[in-house]
């Protein structure tokens, strides 16, 4: 357990709110600093985590995160799941291409928020909303 983060288990909470957000950034911040991320992997990651986490406030309507630590042998890293029931991405393509943005946002967009990651996946339908997974590893 390091500055109240329990290293062995999946720390889930819901995004319903700015606060949601806010607390979104300090959980992540949290695990990064648990799993010995550089400074600047800690920033990048945390980074991404706002600008989804506000995706899935504004876009989806409100959602729920997980962020868990990951450890391959080699790395440990910390592993986000962001998962909403809104009505998905229309047009994916779109969605990343640079400096697309429909406002609210810091203005990253998921490209931006997948640069800042090692590992980006999406899944997303109007039937089943949007999960996104990223991951970040130590150096």
């Amino acid at each position: 357990m390091t500055a109240g983060i329990d290293l062995g288990h999946p720390q889930a909470q819901a995004i319903r709110s700015d606060e949601d957000v806010v607390r979104v950034r300090q959980l992540v911040r949290g695990v990064a600093v648990a799993v010995k991320l550089s400074l600047v992997d800690q920033t990048k990651v945390v980074t991404a985590a706002s600008e989804l986490a506000r995706n899935t406030l504004v876009y989806g309507g409100g959602g729920t995160v997980e962020v868990a630590t990951v450890d391959n042998g080699r790395r440990r890293g910390v592993r986000i799941v962001f998962a909403d029931s809104g009505p998905g991405i229309p047009d994916l393509d779109l969605a990343f291409t640079d400096g697309y943005t429909t406002g609210g946002g810091l203005g990253l967009g998921l490209s931006g928020a997948r640069r800042l990651v090692d590992e980006f996946e999406i899944e997303t339908s109007p039937e089943t909303g949007t999960r996104i997974t990223v991951t970040k590893w130590s150096r």
